[in-house]
């Protein structure tokens, strides 16, 4: 049986969506850009021009969720399936937009470049248990006005692998969508292979680059990915319960404007919420409080049938230490439990802020951990093995058995030379070598021996095409 989390009873699910619901009716959604007042005002929505304040009816919200997906199919940069995100299907993809890099030699945080973010997608495309990419890093090498774009530039250049994306400009959806078509001999919408995330500006707000974002999406059918981030106390009241009400009017009113412009269009359910802590003044996203909200947030989403995100697996800590560790294991594993399909996070610390190659090859196995739990334990004649047990008897070992060299690596995860699992004494003969020390190591090797399946030439070349000024 599969092992599975839940934070919210059926009651509390419909009590929060209700309030939700009388949220978006009675007080409103502010929506900054006049093209998104007019479609709402067109589809029946009471809209407050001055205030620019759209209130949604409960009827409109619930046609909308009918028309949006239960499952969105992701595939590779090739036009092969990855994975169907529904149920409790999970794929983890790197934390993005970091700002910083972590130089795993020095310990040092720099702005990173291209070369360091071609470093760390060749980095993720290797790794078995990250299975899609995403636009992790903010280059500094390049002007702020094409950034966006360039980051999905570099990703389909040297991955094969899906990614989790997002403009920062007007324009950037447009071009990005180009590109995609290129890669995807303009299939993009029948195979998507990217998806785009849209971030709400809480309390219950849509400022106008996000919601022409959402817009552009809509229109091409791009997987929408809705990002509410409430932080309780600060943007939202400090209650769980209200932040949970906040995010699921936030996420239901994108929805609805998905769905106005082009009905089908592909949502997943998603959020990067967390606390304020009031001491300091920041927003840890390994706070507990990040890990209950997410998971609660997208048990409302599998209620209302629909795929899921979360961002799980970051750190607050500065460093790949002790607290980098528990914090990521914690969200990886109880996202992982949630049946969350899109969890994004590994590989990120400090508030969001910062990207460690050290620790996404760490959060790599943390990941096929939590892989390994949520396929649960099999129960039955040949797992219970009850005739070996006779056969082996009460004073032989089950080493040699066919019963075990059939099985073990099936029934045991086994993690890669990055976990230390040898004993004290060969530990010692090979030089007593710390995880970080092993995972630079690995990192040297993956650079240095893992070659992408390359991009065709002429689409590469169209590709270039975007970025000769």
């Amino acid at each position: 049986m599969r092992p599975v989390f839940q934070l919210l009873n059926k009651d509390e699910i419909e009590e929060i969506y209700l309030n939700a619901l009388n949220l978006l009716e009675d007080f409103g959604i502010y929506f900054e850009k006049r093209e998104s007042l007019d479609l709402f005002k067109k589809a029946g929505c009471k809209i407050d021009i001055e205030k620019k304040i759209v209130y949604i009816p409960r009827s409109l919200v619930e046609e909308s969720l009918k028309s949006v997906p239960s499952e969105l199919v992701l595939y590779n940069r090739e036009g092969k399936k990855v994975i169907s995100l529904s149920g409790n299907n999970t794929i983890f993809n790197p934390g993005s937009a970091a700002i910083n890099i972590l130089d795993g030699k020095t310990l040092e945080i720099r702005k990173p470049v291209t070369n360091d973010f071609i470093d760390f997608i060749k980095l993720t495309d290797a790794l078995q248990y990250i299975e899609a990419q995403s636009t992790a890093l903010v280059v500094s090498d390049v002007p702020e006005s094409i950034v966006d774009r360039y980051r999905l530039y570099l990703v389909l250049k040297n991955s094969i692998k899906p990614v989790i994306t997002g403009a920062f400009t007007i324009e950037g959806i447009h071009i990005m969508k180009k590109m995609l078509d290129v890669v995807s001999d303009g299939k993009i919408a029948e195979k998507p292979i990217a998806i785009f995330d849209c971030c709400p500006s809480p309390p219950l707000k849509w400022s106008s680059l996000t919601s022409q974002n959402l817009i552009d999406c809509a229109k091409y059918k791009l997987p929408i990915e809705l990002v509410s981030m409430p932080l309780a106390g600060a943007t939202a009241p400090v209650t769980l319960a209200s932040v949970l009400a906040t995010i699921t009017a936030e996420n239901l009113s994108g929805i609805v404007l998905s769905q106005i412009v082009n009905k089908g269009a592909p949502i997943i359910w998603g959020g990067s919420s967390t606390i304020m802590d009031m001491r300091y003044g920041t927003t840890p996203m390994g706070a507990i409080e990040a890990s209950m909200i997410d998971c609660a947030y997208a048990q409302i989403g599998k209620h209302l049938n629909l795929p899921t995100h979360a961002y799980l697996g970051l750190s607050d800590s500065k460093l790949c230490d002790y607290q980098a560790g528990f914090e990521s294991g914690i969200g990886i594993i109880l996202g992982a439990m949630m049946g969350i399909n899109v969890i994004s996070g590994p590989g990120m610390l400090d508030f969001e802020s910062c990207q460690s190659m050290d620790k996404l090859i760490i959060d790599n196995e943390i990941c096929g951990m939590a892989k390994k739990l949520c396929r649960g334990i099999s129960v039955n004649a040949e797992t219970i093995a009850y005739k070996l047990i006779e056969e082996i008897g009460h004073h032989d070992t089950f080493l040699m058995a066919d019963h075990t060299l059939k099985l073990h690596r099936k029934e045991i995860f086994i993690p890669s030379t990055i976990i230390d699992r040898q004993n004290r004494m060969a530990w010692e003969n090979q030089g007593k070598i710390p995880i970080l020390k092993r995972t630079q190591q690995e990192i040297s090797k993956i650079l240095k021996d893992h070659e992408p399946l390359s991009l065709d030439s002429d689409k590469e070349k169209e590709l270039d095409n975007f970025f000769k000024f």
